[in-house]
């Protein structure tokens, strides 16, 4: 299906319509987006204010690696809970930032890692399928559980609470989510977007979260999209079932199917944005952590 094109999605009397579509490609962490995904439904995206924050770009040591970060937090405030946010396969562009930013008006130390960093820059690929090949398959899950351990890590010597943590993340992140959770026993909860739940092992990802569920220190919500054909629901309850027969977490963890949206529905700058689904979501995801000791 060819997208539409620029124009279309930007209305001539808006301010953005003078921008062309490079002003849109990602600069810096957190900044523009991925050039696979223009252009953007810039009427819908959702712009968080940043008065009362501290956010930016950070730098992250994994060891002898400089690993490039988003943060965000309120301002002047210690010991709060930390809140990984995981990207998309498109990396921290503007709309994972902006989660990251809703969660700190939320009253969260929030951080989003370039998780790809190592092996490409994912905000430069305009083709997902070459993106996918020479990026994100190459990435091992090893790896990116010990940049997750770094951001932990890090937030603790920022001030914030390293022994309540939260892990969210979207699609590419929701699968991430599932496994972190079964990594790190400080995850207190997870939320996971439309993450994939099955799949056959590979020398980076050698089990998938149907493999690990029974292994999760902190529940997982999973919020799911019913008319997502890259997730059956049919992978939902073999979810469902390797959860039932697992730990104390894996049976507290609980899905919410929203029939009529598609994969990417909280995405809100892209034509599969569902505004309804969306904002269900976060209400719920806010309430998830809120429940499980991360408020």
């Amino acid at each position: 299906m060819t997208q539409p094109d620029f124009d279309t999605l930007v209305p001539p009397t808006s301010p953005l319509a003078r921008l062309d579509r490079r002003d849109f490609v990602r600069r810096g962490v957190g900044t523009g987006f991925a050039a696979a995904v223009l252009p953007v439904m810039a009427q819908t995206t959702i712009k968080t204010p940043v008065d009362g924050l501290v956010e930016g770009e950070v730098t992250i040591a994994v060891g002898d690696f400089k690993m490039p970060a988003y943060r965000a937090a309120p301002a002047g405030r210690t010991g709060l809970p930390v809140v990984l946010v995981v990207s998309e396969i498109f990396g921290v562009h503007e709309h994972i930032a902006d989660v990251a930013r809703r969660f700190a008006r939320a009253g969260y130390f929030a951080v989003a890692p370039e998780l790809f960093v190592r092996q490409g820059d994912a905000g430069a690929y305009g083709e997902i399928a070459k993106l996918i090949a020479e990026v994100i398959s190459k990435v091992p899950d090893g790896q990116v559980m010990g940049d997750l351990d770094a951001c932990v890590a890090w937030a603790r010597t920022q001030g914030a609470d390293a022994a309540r943590v939260g892990v969210t993340g979207f699609c590419w992140g929701g699968r991430i989510t599932w496994m972190y959770a079964a990594h790190n026993p400080a995850v207190k909860a997870g939320v996971a977007w439309y993450g994939r739940l099955v799949g056959a092992p590979t020398p980076q990802s050698p089990t998938h979260p149907v493999d690990i569920a029974g292994k999760l220190g902190g529940p997982v919500l999973g919020l799911y999209g019913g008319q997502d054909p890259g997730i059956p629901l049919e992978t939902v309850e073999k979810m469902k079932a390797a959860l039932a027969g697992g730990s104390a977490a894996a049976k507290r963890s609980e899905f919410v199917v929203y029939p009529d949206a598609p994969h990417a529905f909280h995405a809100d700058y892209r034509p599969s944005y569902r505004k309804e689904a969306a904002e269900d979501g976060w209400k719920r995801a806010l309430a998830w952590f809120k429940a499980h000791g991360l408020a």
